[in-house]
């Protein structure tokens, strides 16, 4: 797999490049390195019209009509925009031998960076890139975005240049400086820019600067992630990871979903999971009022939803009680997203019409069950955090009176692009999980509906089939069966 590219927007001004050709594909390069401010030299046999006007008007300087490695000496970047394979393999080989930067046009590999596509609004730039494989697909969301920002969007960023020191005097602390900005753009100052009225604009951000008090008491927002996929957050969530000068995350929020969390927000892992190091409960509560009280804006990261067996009502708790702010966003929880991944509708008129939600992450939680009523039919079990008391659960539902034959599924890694799901009957399940080497995270559904996973299946692979396992003697001794 090829290396993720290092986006960065280069100063070319007053900079020497170098184009090598002279035709349409070199002309629309030369006009980007012009507006750019940089100082175009051309090898190329012939010249488009446009460029010849170029040069006649000293913007551009010819020095040949073939490439010469001696062109590369002190340039700062060299475009190779020829259809002639032979000499773009030359520009990038000579280019590489002296650590210039090569764009060779149309050809991904040979080039040392690529020129995204570009939506500018004044000195405000979008650079969308497909890393050279697909411009195509960055062409298309460029037009997508071209009809999203419009020229206020030039002017806005101007009027902020404009003013920078005196909103980095008014507001020294990162934090703040941040909400400032928020609480100005949800104003009139934007419209005031749409509708041309920049004397307005620029008295109306001044007034601002004036007016607005600098707080220093910080809030927290208790926020569902979700399973794994990025996709699956709501706008809520989304504006909330955005705008997050901390997050306090679980150790399964999956990286997907961390990375939409801006580049200079603190990541904190506070996360309980089976086998590994758990930050106490108590811990996560003091770096909540600690980051909250220096007036950051700190984001609590639950995986699922943050009220379901999230211990997110004693976090609220505790907020409540030192008079910090907060916000509750839900997610979809575990139950509802792995499930759909799997193609198990939870309730269907013909196999369930209840949902039983149950965690059995300890043996002390596995005790506490009214198993009894876990065992009654047309039912559906979704057990959290299970994976390491499935001989636990399979005989004590059998024991209960749960036929042997009852479907199951079990999905590890629910939403994410592992997901794997395990189906069978339920004299099956201990053994056939241990033989699939089935892991945390993993959701286990106990009931008639499970059944529908072979049939409905649509995300991933298709699900492992516990029929090959050799069935799991039940033994209703057990300890955790009386």
């Amino acid at each position: 797999m090829a290396s993720a590219l290092f986006p960065l927007f280069a100063d070319l001004h007053d900079r020497p490049v170098l184009v090598v050709g002279g035709g349409a594909v070199a002309e629309r390069k030369l006009a980007a390195l012009l507006e750019a401010g940089a100082l175009p030299r051309i090898q190329a046999l012939a010249l488009s019209p446009a460029i010849q006007a170029w040069l006649d008007e000293g913007r551009v300087t010819w020095i040949g009509p073939r490439f010469h490695p001696r062109a590369l000496e002190d340039v700062w970047l060299v475009v190779a925009a020829t259809d002639d394979p032979q000499v773009n393999q030359e520009v990038a080989a000579a280019a590489q031998q002296r650590r210039v930067f090569a764009n060779i046009v149309d050809h991904a590999e040979l080039s040392s960076v690529h020129v995204p596509a570009r939506v500018q609004r004044g000195d405000l730039q979008i650079a969308i890139s497909s890393g050279g494989g697909a411009p195509m697909v960055a062409r298309h969301l460029r037009r997508q975005l071209e009809t999203f920002f419009d020229d206020s969007w030039g002017a806005l960023t101007a009027l902020f240049a404009r003013h920078r020191q005196a909103i980095r005097a008014r507001y020294p602390d990162t934090a703040q400086r941040r909400r400032f900005f928020e609480q100005v753009l949800q104003g009139d100052l934007p419209r005031l820019l749409r509708q041309r009225q920049q004397a307005r604009a620029e008295q109306w951000l001044e007034q601002a600067l004036r007016d607005s008090p600098a707080r220093s008491v910080g809030s927290v927002v208790l926020v569902g992630a979700g399973p794994g996929d990025p996709g699956l957050l709501t706008l809520h969530a989304l504006r909330a990871i955005n705008e997050a000068d901390v997050i306090l995350h679980d150790r399964l929020v999956s990286d997907e979903v961390l990375q939409l969390a801006r580049r200079d927000a603190q990541r904190i892992e506070v996360g309980k999971s089976a086998g590994h190091h758990s930050v106490r409960q108590e811990a996560i509560h003091e770096l909540m009022l600690e980051h909250a009280r220096a007036g950051r804006r700190v984001v609590r990261l639950k995986g699922g939803d943050p009220f379901v067996f999230g211990r997110g009502g004693e976090e609220l708790q505790v907020l409540r009680a030192h008079g910090i702010d907060f916000e509750v966003i839900p997610g979809i929880t575990a139950a509802v997203a792995c499930a759909a991944y799997a193609g198990i509708p939870l309730t269907h008129r013909d196999h369930a019409q209840s949902l039983r939600l149950v965690t059995a992450h300890c043996k002390d939680s596995l005790d506490t069950l009214d198993w009894p009523a876990l065992a009654q039919s047309r039912q559906t079990l979704a057990f959290y955090m299970g994976v390491a008391g499935l001989d636990t659960i399979q005989a004590r539902m059998v024991a209960e009176g749960c036929p042997p034959s009852t479907p199951f599924a079990l999905i590890e890694n629910g939403s994410r692009a592992n997901q794997r799901v395990l189906a069978g009957r339920l004299e099956q399940l201990a053994v056939a999980a241990r033989e699939h080497g089935i892991c945390s995270p993993a959701l286990l559904i106990i009931g008639e509906v499970a059944g529908l996973a072979v049939d409905l299946h649509w995300f991933g692979a298709p699900p492992l089939s516990a029929d090959q396992a050799r069935a799991l003697p039940v033994h209703t001794s057990l300890p955790h069966a009386a």
